[in-house]
């Protein structure tokens, strides 16, 4: 009986210190804060409840009784204003710092802005002296002068637009691809091969004390790649639809706003396909997927260059969207340009390349909307290019397309999947050894089939309006310049 009256008692005891317990859990999740994202809090999310925001100060403006922040981690191009008790104003609490805010989640009085943070608590985690920072609180940089920060400018408006533009547009070429039956391939960095042959290549090389000079760490010599294409040809012997998207390299001796020795490129490859209009379909369908999906979620970060660093690009990206892309060839291209008054500083007889001043005229004359060029000159395309085996002209199955102010976009073209007459032109280049597993998979189970690459920073560059290549990407890579 004792023993039963013990039981029970140690029971309730225990019942009454796990409630203790549950109630203590309660009060700390109670008073515990809410992280949150700066974008998040502008949504209204927790509207009422004690969050915590972290990010660094835009502005701050102290008065008697109050300071007034604005916040930003990088979520939104909009800021969290934060309203505090004067008793809270650190020396410490200046443009630039990085701050910790714990408060209220309030509905605003003011129009412009849907919530405020009544701040509770401030902490400073990152002091930055205003008068050394280069920015400064009221004033806009332009994009050349943020250029000479490449390790800060993601700190300003203009520039953390861009990065979300950036990431968006990304994930929305990948969804194209995905969501149109591709397989994502990873080729590879380090190569052998010169798809481009311009022969404008890094060349890599081992160091350190185990390697000596001029070593050669695998068979042959080795370098960064100009293209992926032709390890996405391996690899359609076997999917008929694969895409990549990663950085290439050009050792171009140039400081041109145009250049850049390390950029990302979207390249394409399917199998089964003896047209050029299946190209031209892909490349048109993914530029205005991507270019949509850009507008319908950046709408601010859109905005701000369309109103303040390009201001009436919108029209024109809205005209790109609203037309179909017209194809001319290579030459009634070359007949345009003959009859234009224009004067160009490069020829336009056949045969020629086209350079970037005709490129641009050549997307006026059509309406300054996208154009498809076809049908190129043969010996102005690569190896892989497909022969047309036309006369007397003799012209390669090739596209490219050019863009409202920056030209060339993407480049194409159907591949050369003859043996016999791939393997005279590798002979006749003095690269068939070379080039031997490349004839392999013609050999093989080959099909007709195509490809294209596109050039990521100049796409951002078409639907932005910038006007400079290095504004496009976080890290520019150049001739001559400072590598971070």
């Amino acid at each position: 009986m004792l023993q039963s009256a013990a039981k029970v008692l140690s029971f309730a005891s225990a019942t009454s210190v796990s409630r203790g317990i549950a109630a203590g859990i309660r009060h700390y999740c109670k008073n515990t804060p809410t992280k949150l994202r700066v974008s998040q809090a502008l949504s209204g999310a927790e509207l009422g409840s004690n969050i915590k925001v972290q990010g660094w100060v835009r502005s701050v403006r102290a008065q008697k009784a109050n300071v007034f922040l604005h916040v930003n981690d990088g979520s939104s191009l909009q800021s969290l204003q934060v309203i505090a008790s004067s008793e809270l104003n650190d020396p410490l609490l200046t443009f630039g710092s990085a701050v910790e805010v714990t408060g209220i989640l309030k509905k605003s009085p003011h129009q412009k802005q849907p919530v405020e943070l009544d701040a509770k608590q401030i902490n400073v985690v990152g002091e930055c002296n205003p008068v050394d920072f280069p920015f400064k609180i009221k004033e806009r940089h332009g994009l050349e002068y943020i250029r000479q920060f490449p390790h800060l400018r993601c700190r300003t408006n203009a520039f953390s637009s861009l990065l979300r533009i950036r990431s968006e547009a990304t994930a929305a070429i990948h969804s194209y691809f995905k969501d149109n039956g591709f397989v994502e391939i990873n080729t590879p960095i380090i190569t052998s091969n010169d798809c481009e042959g311009a022969g404008e290549l890094f060349q890599v090389e081992p160091s350190g004390p185990d390697h000596a000079d001029g070593e050669d760490f695998f068979s042959v010599p080795a370098y960064l790649t100009v293209s992926g294409q032709l390890h996405l040809e391996v690899v359609s012997g076997a999917f008929s639809k694969v895409y990549t998207f990663g950085p290439t390299f050009r050792a171009e001796n140039s400081q041109s706003r145009r250049h850049l020795a390390e950029f990302y490129m979207v390249e394409a490859e399917i199998s089964f396909t003896q047209s050029l209009e299946d190209l031209t379909k892909v490349m048109e369908d993914m530029f205005r997927f991507a270019t949509e999906h850009v507008l319908a979620h950046c709408v601010e970060d859109v905005d701000l260059f369309h109103k303040h660093v390009t201001p009436g690009h919108r029209d024109t990206v809205d005209a790109m969207l609203k037309n179909s892309f017209p194809v001319i060839t290579y030459r009634e291209a070359i007949d345009i340009l003959h009859r234009s008054s224009e004067r160009f500083a490069f020829p336009t007889d056949w045969g020629c390349d086209l350079k970037t001043e005709h490129e641009k005229y050549l997307v006026k004359h059509c309406g300054n909307i996208p154009v498809f060029v076809t049908d190129y000159p043969y010996d102005l395309k690569p190896f892989y290019a497909r022969d047309n085996q036309d006369h007397p002209e003799h012209t390669a199955a090739a596209v490219d397309l050019l863009v409202p102010g920056v030209g060339e976009l993407c480049g194409g073209s159907l591949r050369e999947e003859r043996l016999n007459l791939l393997s005279a032109r590798l002979e006749e280049a003095g690269l068939e050894d070379v080039y031997s597993w490349y004839l392999d998979l013609r050999r093989f189970g080959s099909v007709p089939h195509g490809g294209f690459g596109l050039g990521f920073e100049r796409y951002l560059q078409c639907i932005l309006g910038v006007d400079n290549i290095k504004d496009v990407i976080p890290f520019p890579r150049f001739s001559h310049s400072c590598l971070l």
